[in-house]
């Protein structure tokens, strides 16, 4: 059956990091992940996951100067060096902690820098790639929708296929948010049968609220069917925004698992 984790970006984000996760336990879920744990140690974070029992499914590399506005710092000419000085935190972090992947952030280069992003990303991935195969760490990449994120680099799975068949890393993958997906591109089920082999995660929210995943246009009950009889086995992290308390809305948790069973 499919396993859940509890995405801490997003859930219990009014508690500490390690109470945050200690909630998520409590609530039932099989894992957590994280956007940008750092400001915790990770050995504090390590023991906290043990004491709780849950696996670190995965992180993000930094944003950058966020008051700047950056949203990633990858696929940004002329700042190589943060770029690979973030992947290689995130990657430390990630070994420190645990966790299965690494998001690497490709960020907003700009509509007039294209071609140089590009070569940028794909340089930054490559080293992302190679560092992180000695420790079983997969690298992953997300596309997402320029209603949330306008100017983007990465803003389609069909681009991040390319990129992921360019390389040839076998440890480069792609983070499918079906929220994302749905948003820029829609047909989930046929995105997702097309791409499995290169998924290495997936994530849910409701759309268009991107809130719990039981409103709005997606079925999460018979979609999360469906990808499990594909043979996908991985995770699927529940990153989403509250309408309220997390515990106050987890009656879809249930749900979900009730329908795999069946």
């Amino acid at each position: 059956m499919l396993r859940f984790s509890a995405n801490l970006g997003f859930l219990w984000t009014d508690l500490p990091l390690l109470d945050g996760i200690r909630s998520a336990a409590a609530a039932g879920f099989d894992a957590v992940e994280f956007h940008f744990p750092y400001d915790v140690p990770a050995e504090a974070v390590r023991q906290a996951l043990g004491e709780a029992g849950l696996p670190a499914t995965g992180l993000n590399t930094r944003r950058g100067d966020t008051q700047a506005g950056d949203f990633g710092l990858a696929a940004l000419p002329g700042r190589e060096s943060e770029a690979r000085a973030a992947i290689d935190e995130a990657i430390g972090y990630a070994r420190a902690i645990g966790a299965d992947y690494v998001h690497v952030m490709a960020g907003k280069p700009g509509g007039d820098a294209r071609e140089a992003a590009r070569r940028a990303y794909l340089d930054a991935l490559d080293h992302a790639a190679a560092l992180a195969e000695a420790g079983g760490i997969t690298i992953v990449i997300e596309p997402l929708n320029q209603r949330d994120a306008p100017g983007y680099f990465l803003n389609a799975n069909v681009q991040a296929a390319d990129i992921i068949a360019e390389l040839g890393r076998e440890n480069l993958k792609l983070l499918f948010d079906c929220y994302h997906a749905q948003v820029s591109e829609g047909d989930l089920t046929r995105q997702i049968e097309k791409l499995l082999p290169i998924i290495g995660h997936i994530q849910i929210a409701a759309v268009p609220s991107r809130a719990e995943p039981d409103e709005g246009e997606v079925a999460y009950e018979r979609l999360l069917k469906t990808i499990e009889a594909m043979g996908y086995a991985g995770f699927i992290g529940a990153e989403y925004r509250p309408r309220g308390h997390v515990e106050d809305g987890l009656d879809w948790l249930g749900r979900c698992r009730d329908a795999l069973s069946r």
